[in-house]
């Protein structure tokens, strides 16, 4: 295979910042820093300002002349050989837990199982397959469903040194061509049944990447992850790989416009995953479900954990409700992650009168409010200790909890209290903490929290202001500590000088037994200033007015929070992983009343 350009992550700065990586993918010179650092100095440029600029830069020369000088700073020496002895590498994780449980299941696909010493075997044969092919450092995409191969070549990537960017099979053409352009990707490791997609297949064969083949024949445009391992050695390659080196660039859903790379470091994702072993109590007697894409930082953070603590991971490929409570019994799954419509539809299932949930210690369910009743069926059913875990593709997950169980007087928005990965606060625009009570925006900081946003260097100054990470969610912790989520900052309606949460309306809608999705915006209007419009997608073979939708939602919510308009649609706007789209439906129908 011949390497093409360097794809090397050498900056989160503009290319024209960026300078070639040394031989061990670190930066050179003057951008040998932290990629944190790094943006933020390429965002200097950008003009901010902020209401107390004088008693910042007062505060900060203070907190310089406080600070010790280099010459009276205490020192120890450092070496290549010391750093190895405390590096902190994600491909460590497998190869680490094969020498502790070397013959315990690490991956369940089917009927092929892995130990962990298989698994680490032939995750290192591919490591040393990319490290004869490519410079270390450079950026290898992923375009894979679920499998045992995919987790092989993940931990490979990892143990090169290599920069892991995972691609959501769902996208379209341009979408994926966006992100194998931005990521400088030199490597693509793709499922074969990608490559012979059509408009894929045309794409591949236009950029020219060279690919590894998985979970499929020869032939397909580059060597099988077989043919490429065969013949390596299966001993971990010594590399020299920085705890604070990017490890991954994760591309958001893009749901107001182009995607952005989220970098994280070996450290950010390794001290996540670590603290999610410890606020959920992962041990290597754990099996855990792979229901989630593995390309979503959602499955990633729980596949890393069980990695890190030697728990087994039985993958899938898609939800098949009826296979899934198969694999509980079978494989005596004790972990479970999933969606909360997953929950339902493995109890609507006709297997779950009689499956046995008894293995099952925990069920965990993330991205979505799971309603109250729900809550009730699966804890009388599967599992009584339920928990929602929340998080950011930006702050490697998980960064909050909640357990709807112990807090039956708290509705389905609540997101509980932080786990041991990092601080939560609720913070207005001038960078003030605020107290119980106040709504502001929710922030965090912790060692999970990203680099930055690749070659986005305005973007990671915003949303690093204040020494705090902005997660664009607003909400407030109550008098016992507990934080209620209540809307994304832009998706706040503000009418007639009131302030509406959609989410708190969508909820109400959520309500009504005919609506099985909404979406409620804020549209321009000439006396309101926005008007509360919602959008509803009904139940196959029920149906509602909106005159019952609105009564409906009078028997919840204010009157200045009830929709001005509600409107039945086929559909809504939707990512490919499966967020609302709201700001399709604004410029929609932004005119709306303009034109009334």
């Amino acid at each position: 295979m011949r390497c093409l350009r360097g794809g090397r992550l050498a900056a989160l700065a503009p290319p024209t910042e960026r300078v070639e990586n040394d031989r061990h993918g670190r930066w050179p010179g003057r951008q040998l820093k932290r990629p944190a650092e790094a943006s933020i100095e390429a965002s200097t440029e950008v003009s901010t300002e902020v209401s107390n600029e004088a008693s910042t830069e007062a505060s900060a020369e203070a907190s310089a002349a406080a600070r010790p000088s280099e010459e009276t700073m205490f020192q120890m020496p450092s070496s290549p050989e010391r750093d190895r002895i405390r590096r902190i590498a994600l491909g460590d994780a497998v190869y680490r837990s094969a020498l502790r449980f070397g013959e315990r299941p690490a991956v369940v696909d089917g009927d092929q199982r892995l130990s962990y010493r298989q698994l680490d075997a032939a995750s290192s044969r591919f490591a040393h397959f990319l490290g004869r092919e490519f410079p270390q450092g450079v950026q290898v995409a992923m375009l894979c469903a679920n499998s045992a191969d995919m987790l092989v070549a993940i931990n490979g990537i990892h143990k090169a040194g290599n920069v892991w960017v995972p691609i959501n099979t769902m996208l379209d053409r341009g979408q994926l061509e966006y992100i194998l352009r931005h990521s400088e990707a030199s490597c693509l490791v793709v499922d074969e049944e990608f490559c012979r997609q059509p408009a894929t297949a045309t794409l591949l064969a236009e950029l020219g990447l060279p690919r590894v083949v998985t979970r499929g024949a020869p032939g397909a445009g580059g060597p099988t992850l077989a043919q490429a391992c065969a013949g390596q050695p299966d001993t971990l390659p010594e590399r020299e790989i920085d705890g604070d080196a990017p490890a991954l660039i994760l591309y958001t859903s893009g749901t107001t416009g182009k995607p952005k790379g989220v970098v994280h470091s070996h450290a950010s994702a390794h001290f996540g995953a670590t603290a999610n072993l410890c606020s959920f109590g992962i041990t290597e007697r754990d099996v855990i479900t792979g229901l989630l894409p593995l390309f979503h930082v959602g499955q990633h953070c729980v596949t890393l954990a069980a990695a890190i603590g030697g728990a087994s991971v039985v993958v899938s490929r898609g939800f098949r409700p009826d296979e899934v409570i198969d694999d509980i019994g079978r494989e005596r799954i004790s972990f479970f992650v999933g969606l909360p419509m997953m929950y339902g539809a493995i109890l609507a299932s006709a297997k779950a009168p009689a499956a046995d949930f008894s293995s099952l210690r925990a069920c965990v369910y993330a991205m979505a409010p799971m309603p109250r009743a729900l809550v009730g069926r699966i804890a009388e059913r599967m599992c009584d200790n339920i928990l929602l875990a929340t998080g950011q593709t930006e702050i490697y997950p998980v960064t909050m909890s909640f357990r709807p169980r112990e807090h039956p007087e708290r509705d389905a928005n609540y997101w509980g209290i932080s786990t041991i990965a990092c601080e939560t606060a609720v913070m207005d625009d001038a960078g003030r903490l605020l107290a119980p009570g106040e709504v502001g925006e929710i922030v965090h900081r912790g060692a999970n929290v990203m680099l930055g946003y690749f070659k986005d260097p305005e973007a990671t100054a915003a949303a690093q202001q204040f020494g705090w990470h902005h997660t664009g969610d607003l909400g407030m912790f109550d008098a016992g500590g507990q934080l209620l989520f209540l809307d994304r900052k832009k998706d706040m309606i503000k009418t007639g000088g009131e302030n509406v949460a959609s989410i708190r309306v969508e909820t109400a809608l959520l309500g009504h037994p005919a609506v099985a999705a909404a979406a409620v915006v804020g549209l321009p209007h000439p006396h309101w200033g926005e008007a509360v419009c919602a959008f509803v997608v009904a139940r196959p073979g029920m149906s509602c007015t909106p005159q019952e939708l609105e009564e409906h939602c009078r028997k919840t919510l204010a009157k200045f929070e009830v929709p001005k308009l509600i409107r039945q649609v086929d559909a809504l706007p939707m990512t490919a992983t499966g967020k609302m789209q709201k700001h399709v439906l604004r410029r929609q129908f932004e005119r709306l009343y303009a034109e009334a």
